[in-house]
Formats: C-alpha cells, sequence, structure tokens
C-alpha cells in the first residue's frame, strides 16, 4: 500500500472577519477548500463554542488579568438564546480528489458586542486537523462605529443583560437622574500612540489612524448620511497635531480612514510625553461621542 499525506488549499488563511452587522440581523461570508491530494477526503467542521471540553476550559483565569499579554482563548462573546453567533454549512461530506468545496459562515449575533469570535477547525478523517479559522465579527445596535488605535476596555462581556433605560420603568427618580448624567458620557474610549523618531535627517511626523463607518442595512435605510465631526481643534494643533478630515459625512456601506500625525511643538520636552482628549461624535439615527486620547512621544 502507499500512505498518502492529505493536501489541502484554504482561500482563507487565519482569519475570517465578518465585520460589522446591527444586532438581530446576519451576515454570510464564502470560502473554498480545494483538495490537492489524489485520495478523496472525509471532512467535519468543528467549532470551538461547541466544544465538549468548552465548560472546563472557561474555568481558567481569563488573560487580560494575568500577567501574560497574549490571547489564547478563540471563544468571546457569545449569544443570549443559546445558539451559536457563528455557524456553517456544510458540516461534513467528503471532497473528491482534485475538486475543491464551497463553505457558508453565517454569523447572526442578538445583542451588542463588539468581541463575537470563535474558532473553526478543519478535520479529517475525525482526526486530523488539517486547518484552524479564527473567526470574528461585531454587532451594534446603531449604524456607525469606530476602531483603531487601543480601545480602553476589556474584551470580556459582563453575564448580566441590562435593560434599556426606558424598559426599566420602575426606577426612582435618583437613579433615573444618574442614568441620564451616564447616557451623557462618551460611549467608549480610544488610545491613539504616536511616536516620533529623533534623527538626523530631514523630519517625519508620527502617523496614526482611526477608522468610523456606517453599516449598510435595510432596518436604517430611510436614514441619512452619519455625519462625524471632532472638538478641541485649535488645542490639538496647538500641541503638534493634524487631524485630515476633522468633520465630514459617510454613506452607508461606507469606511472612513482619519489620519492623525503629529510633529513635537518648539516648546515640547522630550522627557514628558504629551496627553491630549478630544471627543468624536457621530450623528446618525442617534448622536454618540467617543473620547480620543492623544498619547504623543519623541524616541530615539
Amino acid at each position: 500500500g502507499h500512505g498518502v499525506m492529505p493536501s489541502i488549499v484554504c482561500s482563507v488563511e487565519e482569519v475570517l472577519d465578518m465585520g460589522y452587522v446591527i444586532a438581530r440581523e446576519k451576515v454570510t461570508s464564502t470560502f473554498k477548500i480545494q483538495n490537492n491530494s489524489t485520495l478523496t477526503l472525509r471532512y467535519s467542521m468543528r467549532l470551538d463554542s461547541l466544544s465538549s471540553t468548552r465548560d472546563k476550559d472557561q474555568q481558567r483565569i481569563p488573560s487580560f488579568i494575568t500577567s501574560s499579554s497574549q490571547r489564547t482563548e478563540f471563544v468571546g462573546t457569545q449569544n443570549y438564546n443559546g445558539l451559536s453567533v457563528f455557524s456553517i454549512f456544510p458540516t461534513e461530506g467528503e471532497i473528491v480528489a482534485g475538486k475543491s468545496q464551497d463553505f457558508i459562515v453565517t454569523f447572526s449575533p442578538d445583542h451588542e458586542s463588539l468581541y463575537y469570535s470563535d474558532r473553526l477547525k478543519v478535520v479529517f478523517f475525525g482526526k486530523k486537523i488539517a486547518h484552524m479559522i479564527h473567526l470574528k465579527g461585531a454587532a451594534r445596535d446603531h449604524p456607525m462605529f469606530v476602531e483603531g488605535g487601543i480601545p480602553l476596555d476589556v474584551p470580556v462581556e459582563s453575564l448580566a443583560v441590562t435593560l434599556p433605560v426606558s424598559s426599566q420603568e420602575g426606577l426612582k427618580g435618583v437613579y433615573l437622574f444618574n442614568t441620564c448624567l451616564e447616557l451623557q458620557e462618551p460611549v467608549k474610549s480610544f488610545l491613539l500612540i504616536l511616536e516620533y523618531v529623533e534623527g538626523e535627517g530631514s523630519p517625519v511626523p508620527a502617523i496614526t489612524e482611526l477608522k468610523v463607518g456606517a453599516i449598510q442595512t435595510a432596518k436604517f435605510a430611510s436614514k441619512k448620511n452619519m455625519e462625524f465631526s471632532f472638538d478641541s481643534l485649535p488645542l490639538l494643533q496647538q500641541k503638534g497635531f493634524t487631524i485630515e478630515s476633522a468633520k465630514g459625512t459617510i454613506e452607508p456601506g461606507q469606511v472612513k480612514r482619519i489620519r492623525v500625525s503629529w510633529m513635537p511643538p518648539a516648546d515640547f520636552h522630550a522627557d514628558n510625553p504629551l496627553l491630549e482628549t478630544a471627543l468624536l461624535t457621530l450623528k446618525g439615527d442617534i448622536k454618540e461621542s467617543y473620547r480620543i486620547l492623544f498619547m504623543a512621544k519623541v524616541v530615539s
């Protein structure tokens, strides 16, 4: 007999990012596996979230409070309804030698979260793991999002289901007052780090960027384009920061890259990193504010 090693080519290397979707809607993506072997491959598709050892794995201390900064868990936020947020079709079958098979991944989140995550394993003959794909996705209740820099939050969701303010009819006045104050706070904070390299050549500014996007969805099809704008621009410019496209509009389905650059001003002291704050405001079906922290320093 002849021993033959299975050989495949997958159209997705490591990560399949499903992007942003409105909560309680769904989106699909397709990838292909080509069988380059001389034998028929019997496959099955397995999700880590459906693993029989998942409960045991969840007893470990989360990586964000341990000394290790490297992420080891792949199963992130899951649906409240108990159904898998990611699903795949077909889940098992055979790929004839020299042929290929298309697979459809469906992302269907049932609540807002930026950290939906899972891992898909392609297993041959019930034993050999031939390929692994990290599945990612994010869901929002409103068709707008901001990403970039370093998010200043924890990528682990509380098990508590919080109700919207409008449905909490039994709340007392003091609690309502505090809740209203909280709603005026920025939704989320981002840290942008700009490192200016000091050298003998011509000066080159430190550069980073933010992404602002509008989700395309039939639910908000009648809404106008989303608007965005930064405040505190004069102060930022005084400190050496330049924001390209500090205000503008975004059509549904588009993503705007906002470039931020920094040159040390004349009175800057290299021993003390600079930290400035600005609000990024988005106006769509609602108004949201994001706190953007600009940290700049000189490195040699």
